[in-house]
């Protein structure tokens, strides 16, 4: 249950974390907010340092390089999917796979669920296709390109999470700090890259920093909830962030929740449940 709960949290934090930096990203272009989001949330990581410890072994080493290094990707990968569109067909697809692989490596693990949990697994998938679901064009076809980014988006999220959870339980936040300054260094090195096309507006600072500490409290929840729980399911229930996200875009922008998101939600409530007597 403790860590069903850090879950949730987990996925709120991540919910909260990208609509701040989606309304940050409005101003400027989205790399200029990665850069002030990035060193906030490496603040937030060093800042737990001295309260939860940190053991940098070569596995706390290694994992948190390859969980910074497929962050990083995901992010690459992610904004070049939904910049191709379709929207709404695209996220759900990136949503499911980042799901599915950390349930289906989880249980290739030996993880074993009660029947409550083995009906609540795939209730959860079907909410996260359908809270991701966006409004959009919804009879354009995605391009085989499309799909494939948006397949390699959703798999480099899903390494992300399973490589953090498979650093040590005794290394603390080192898996975090590491893998934040190594994908912070390839997000800067890429944004040196292309600064010419990085235009010359500001982001909004605040909401840019939040957003990177609010990632780093998501990335420490799904951490400690992997490490007491199952994988399957604290993955799962992670990969819930989206209904953070419309929530508060309904709430702060009032923007429309569609009906099928609705649905989404609820049978979001009912697989929590489910999950919860597993």
């Amino acid at each position: 249950m403790i860590a069903l709960l850090l879950a949730l949290g987990s996925s709120l934090a991540y919910g909260c974390a990208d609509f701040l930096g989606g309304l940050g990203a409005r101003r400027a272009h989205v790399l200029r907010t990665v850069m002030i989001a990035a060193p906030a949330s490496l603040a937030v990581e060093l800042l737990l340092w001295p309260l939860l410890g940190a053991s940098f072994s070569a596995a706390a080493l290694g994992w948190g390089a390859a969980s910074g290094a497929a962050s990083a990707a995901a992010f690459a990968l992610l904004y070049r999917t939904l910049a191709i569109g379709p929207m709404n067909v695209l996220s759900p697809v990136t949503a499911l796979v980042s799901a599915a692989l950390p349930v289906g490596a989880g249980l290739l693990q030996g993880e074993h669920l009660a029947a409550a949990g083995l009906a609540g697994l795939p209730l959860a998938l079907v909410a996260v296709v359908l809270v991701s679901a966006g409004l959009g064009a919804g009879s354009a076809r995605p391009s085989r390109t499309a799909l494939l980014l948006a397949f390699g988006a959703g798999t480099a999220i899903a390494l992300q999470l399973i490589f953090l959870h498979q650093a040590p339980s005794d290394s603390g936040v080192a898996p975090l700090i590491v893998g934040r300054a190594v994908s912070s260094a390839l997000t800067l090195a890429a944004a040196g890259l292309m600064r010419r096309k990085l235009g010359s507006e500001r982001p909004a600072y605040a909401m840019s920093a939040a957003a990177g500490g609010l990632d780093s409290v998501a990335n420490l929840l799904f951490l400690i909830a992997a490490r007491g729980g199952d994988l399957a399911v604290v993955a799962v229930i992670t990969a819930l962030y989206p209904a953070g996200t419309v929530l508060l875009a309904r709430c702060v922008l009032a923007e429309r929740v569609h009906r099928g998101q609705l649905v989404g939600l609820g049978a979001a409530a009912v697989a929590v449940g489910l999950l919860a007597l597993a």
